[in-house]
């Protein structure tokens, strides 16, 4: 399973990444709204972990 976590904040980020990893889950981070946009468009994800409120783009647009 591919996942995407979109979180600004980068220690949320990290933790969710380690616990997920360690469950052999493959696992891209980003930490703005545009780049999850951009990763989303490019890449095929089972599952988006999406934060509402990051810089450039929120999660709502």
């Amino acid at each position: 399973m591919r996942i995407l976590i979109a979180e600004d904040e980068v220690e949320i980020a990290k933790a969710l990444q380690v616990v997920l990893e360690h469950n052999r889950y493959k696992v891209d981070t980003v930490h703005t709204g545009i780049d999850a946009l951009a990763y989303a468009d490019q890449q095929n994800y089972d599952l988006i972990v999406l934060d509402i409120m990051m810089p450039g783009l929120d999660g709502i647009s």
